[in-house]
């Protein structure tokens, strides 16, 4: 291919591209991804913190003890979950590794030798980071996916809405109540909704990229699939 088959071919095929991400199933799987971060990530959150802070109270006597373990043993199989996740909607391949501990909390030697795999196991602590960074990443994705979604639906229901009795549309400072205005606005909507799911599919490869980099793994190149 000469270099002025290059210079016409690649801004058709990034428009291509840029048009056809609401055809994409990953786009799909990606909003998948990022919807599910924010209950996720409040669960894992609560469960946590709850067992930590209970455990902690009664660390002064044995029962505390288990208690903190099995809760950060929990960090071992939300890592796992999360892996999994990342495999099923991101494409992300993450190589896991997580060694075998045995729970026995029926003596005093054996509630300590329990303690110290699960202290001395790196997957645990990785694990009780992606808590942490679950939680903010779950926030920032729901916030990010319904302001987008409201605003980008907003504008496109524009000319069905724009001249409804006892509705009053206004983008800004301007009142939209005719149907000129109207089009102008759902085309704007068309825009913001594409512009969007280009945001939102690069935010959930960041979580992709947060979970692969503290659980350890690569990811996987994917090729869009255009439907139709």
């Amino acid at each position: 291919m000469s270099e002025s088959a290059r210079s016409l071919s690649s801004p058709i095929d990034a428009f291509a591209q840029f048009i056809g991400v609401p055809f994409q199933r990953q786009t799909y799987r990606n909003l998948a991804y990022l919807l599910l971060a924010f209950p996720l990530g409040i669960a894992y959150f609560t469960v946590i913190t709850t067992g930590l802070s209970t455990g902690l109270s009664l660390v002064v006597t044995l029962l505390g003890i288990p208690i903190i373990v099995g809760t950060l043993a929990v960090t071992l199989g939300i890592g796992s979950f999360e892996a999994q996740l990342a495999g099923w909607l991101l494409d992300v391949d993450v190589n896991r590794s997580v060694p075998d501990v045995e729970f026995a909390f029926g003596s005093v030697d054996e509630i300590i030798a329990t303690t110290k795999r699960v202290v001395t196991t790196s997957a645990t602590w990785t694990g009780l980071l992606l808590v942490g960074l679950k939680f903010v990443f779950g926030v920032v994705a729901f916030t990010a996916v319904v302001t987008a979604g409201a605003i980008s639906v907003t504008l496109l229901s524009l000319p069905i809405f724009y001249n409804a009795s006892g509705v009053t549309y206004t983008v800004g400072p301007y009142v939209v109540d005719t149907l000129a205005e109207a089009l102008v606005g759902a085309g704007c909507g068309v825009i913001l909704l594409l512009v969007s799911l280009h945001v939102l599919n690069g935010l959930a490869r960041l979580g992709g990229f947060l979970t692969t980099a503290l659980l350890g793994g690569q990811i996987t190149t994917v090729t869009g699939d255009v439907d139709g």
